[in-house]
């Protein structure tokens, strides 16, 4: 596989012209999972990108907001105290300390300023959106369950069109990395497992458990094993056959090239003993039919490791996590498998609001967190920070190509 590493000259040349290099192969991207691959973190909460001062987190805020925008960690902070301010007076999402109070001129007041207050956070938030990079270089093609849109790559391709998954920060990541036009295909549903709905052929039929052996609908669970594997290549090669309707930068005479995977799945694999076993035999038995499936042998593949256990000490006890880890390191995939923790990336600054209450802390919360902790509490924080650690990990096994 070519790898297009840039120049400082033409990185530069190809940010002012805001076009890649001609000539290049069209660089595609599979992206596919369950949940946390779909993404649940409403797009404004990206900018507690801010509220940090380590110095990878100030280079992603260079890398999702567009310059000269007006975001920056006083504006979050002015925004956060507000939030406070108005969880003190309120009680919170239920507002209870204002329903206990008596009509009268001090409740109509605190009412007007929560009102004021409402205003105040749908601005910023339409604010941060706006603000969001929209790429000329980098287009996807996204199922993100009933989320189906293709464009070039900006906030919204998450769970709805206010959501983002690890795509938005990958995309643009691997786009500072590629003098190339690039594609992401990507492919997710919420509650899937490896072993029964992505379950690759190679890994043979499925096995009943005695609970569904004893139902009745034994037929329509073997007719549907795997169906999620099948409607992922389904939806890759529809887009494979048109490439220039989902890149306007495709030319045909040049082709396309399948770069890399990137898989990040594996909740819904944790409730069941056969599940958990055969996770990381599973997940070999993917990585080679996906290469199969795409006649690309040595495809780059990252492995997203599960981490809603936040912690490296609660991870290594996952099972479904120590199998994902364990399959990146199989003899055959030396040098083009990996797997990245996910933990690393963990917002815990929204953690602490979360566990501080998120509905008595409700203004603060919304500033920072859109989900539960299943879905790294809905962190866009966490799914840049997540998307980038990924593309430095395909592009380092891109180098070794």
């Amino acid at each position: 596989m070519k790898v297009f590493t840039i120049s400082a000259l033409s990185l530069v040349a190809a940010c002012i012209n805001g076009t890649t290099a001609a000539g290049k192969k069209l660089q595609v991207f599979i992206l596919a999972g369950q949940s946390n691959m779909v993404g649940h973190a409403n797009s404004h909460t990206i900018a507690t990108l801010y509220d940090s001062n380590d110095a990878a987190d100030k280079r992603l805020t260079q890398l999702v907001f567009k310059k000269g925008s007006d975001l920056s960690k006083k504006s979050l902070g002015e925004r956060l105290s507000e939030g406070r301010k108005i969880d003190e007076l309120t009680g919170g999402i239920s507002n209870d300390k204002i329903k206990k109070m008596s009509a009268g001129p001090e409740k109509t007041a605190l009412e007007a300023k929560v009102k004021k207050h409402k205003e105040a956070y749908e601005a910023y938030r339409k604010q941060v959106v706006s603000a969001c990079v929209v790429s000329d270089q980098v287009y996807i093609s996204s199922i993100a369950d009933g989320n189906k849109r293709s464009g070039p790559l900006s906030v919204g391709y998450g769970g709805n069109q206010d959501k983002i998954g690890p795509e938005f920060g990958f995309g643009l990541s691997m786009a500072q990395k590629l003098n190339a036009p690039t594609l992401l295909i990507k492919t997710s549903w919420g509650g899937k497992s490896i072993n029964y709905n992505f379950r690759p052929p190679s890994a043979g039929p499925y096995e009943l458990n005695e609970k569904e052996k004893a139902g009745d609908k034994t037929e329509e669970i073997k007719k549907n094993t795997s169906l999620n594997w099948r409607m992922m290549n389904e939806a890759v090669h529809t887009v494979l056959k048109d490439l220039k309707k989902h890149h306007p930068a495709y030319d045909p005479k040049v082709g396309h090239e399948m770069a890399g995977f990137v898989w990040f799945q594996g909740f819904n694999d944790q409730f069941s003993d056969a599940f958990r076993d055969n996770y990381r035999q599973n997940m070999i038995h993917f990585v080679k039919d996906v290469r199969k499936e795409y006649k690309t042998p040595k495809m780059p593949f990252v492995i997203g490791v599960l981490g809603t256990n936040m912690t490296k000490e609660g991870v290594d006890k996952n099972a479904v996590s120590v199998g994902q880890r364990e399959a990146a390191k199989a003899p055959e995939f030396k040098g083009n498998v990996v797997s990245v923790e996910s933990y690393k990336a963990y917002d815990l600054k929204a953690r602490k609001v979360f566990d501080g209450g998120w509905a008595k802390n409700f203004a603060q919360w919304r500033l920072v967190g859109s989900d539960r902790p299943y879905h790294y509490l809905g962190s866009g924080k966490f799914f840049v920070r997540l998307g980038d650690a990924f593309a430095n990990a395909m592009y380092g096994l891109m180098e070794k190509q």
